[in-house]
């Protein structure tokens, strides 16, 4: 059997037009599922809840929505109702509170929700990673670099610690170029 060119652009096309069908698909359940949760959570009265665990899947749920206030208040609350709670739920939602805040670039209170999460969970290599981009976003990448080496110690296959030292050793490189040329100094 010989395909045409008109055959092939169509069969190219049909395959094309179907890979973005089930993308387009694939988000629309997400966002869907992420509504009716959203939906859910507010109807059943989760911020009046005791529940910490269900003030911080609401809160979740807002940030993946990008209702990063409504998220703030609600992980506010939900760390006033955490009672005998693990470190690990005060470092989640210390966390989860440091990004909705840098969401907003408000990079000095992601800091301190940032330090606090690893106050409660000191090899929490999400945290530490949040914390360093704050750093940098702040324009201090020699505390960021220190931070992403702590990450490195925690788990070495870090893929955003390595790529994050790897770019700030790349502009550190470039900013000691820049100093030796400005001094008089030139490689030949």
């Amino acid at each position: 059997m010989r395909l045409d060119l008109p055959q092939t652009y169509l069969l190219g096309l049909t395959c094309l037009l179907l890979v973005i069908a089930v993308l387009v698909g694939r988000q629309l359940y997400k966002v869907r599922k992420d509504e009716l949760s959203l939906i859910q959570l507010e109807k059943g009265n989760s911020k009046l809840s005791n529940d910490s665990s269900k003030l911080y899947e609401l809160a979740s749920v807002q940030l993946r929505k990008r209702l990063y206030p409504q998220a703030i208040s609600s992980l506010k609350l939900a760390l006033k109702k955490l009672d005998n709670e693990p470190n690990e739920a005060t470092a989640l939602i210390e966390n989860a509170l440091g990004f909705a805040l840098a969401a907003q670039d408000d990079f000095k209170g992601a800091i301190t929700h940032y330090k606090k999460a690893l106050k409660a969970k000191s090899d929490y290599p999400v945290a530490l990673n949040n914390l360093a981009f704050a750093h940098q976003r702040l324009l201090e990448d020699q505390d960021a670099y220190e931070i992403y080496k702590e990450v490195i110690k925690i788990d070495p296959k870090n893929k955003t610690a390595n790529s994050q030292i790897q770019k700030i050793e790349r502009r550190k490189g470039v900013s000691l170029q820049n100093e030796t040329k400005k001094k008089g100094f030139n490689s030949f």
